[in-house]
């Protein structure tokens, strides 16, 4: 079982650092990947908090790395996933961990990067556009995670990978 999740956490993580330089909502040091956030989804239901938590992490690095992401992926991306995962844990409904994924990162992870903002050097950085941009980029990616989940439950493929 084991092998199957981390099969489907490289595969993830993979996907998400290719596509994230495809769309990114820039603002200011921040870069807000929406396909970061359909990731988080994907892996809130097929594989889990603990290994949703390992994709935030691998794909923020090498989001990083590759000039595609910031600092401010970390915060976002581990919360959103956590939160995604453990609303879907509690409801085993598609449309909470979409929810939970917007919770996560557009409002919790948003408010967490003011400090590292500040830690970083950004003094004045507005909370305002950047919860904005978080919550725009998360709520994009939850509609378009949940939309492909759904067509994979009426097909009957979902039920193969849980």
């Amino acid at each position: 079982m084991n092998t199957k999740k981390l099969t489907i956490t490289a595969m993830l993580i993979a996907i998400n650092v290719v596509l994230s330089s495809v769309i990114i909502i820039p603002l200011g040091p921040v870069k807000a990947a929406p396909i970061q956030h359909l990731i988080n989804v994907l892996c809130a239901v097929f594989v889990g908090p603990w290994f949703g938590l390992a994709q935030a992490v691998i794909s923020s690095t090498l989001r990083m790395i590759f000039g595609t992401g910031s600092v401010f992926a970390f915060p976002g991306s581990m919360i959103g996933v956590l939160l995604a995962s453990v609303f879907y844990i509690y409801r085993k409904h598609i449309f909470m961990s979409a929810i939970g994924e917007v919770i996560g990162t557009g409002i919790i992870g948003s408010l967490i990067c003011i400090p590292l903002a500040w830690i970083v050097g950004l003094q004045h950085f507005a909370i305002k556009p950047l919860m904005i941009a978080f919550i725009v980029s998360s709520m994009i990616g939850a509609i378009i995670s949940y939309i492909i989940l759904m067509m994979l439950k009426k097909k009957g493929i979902l039920q193969r990978f849980l």
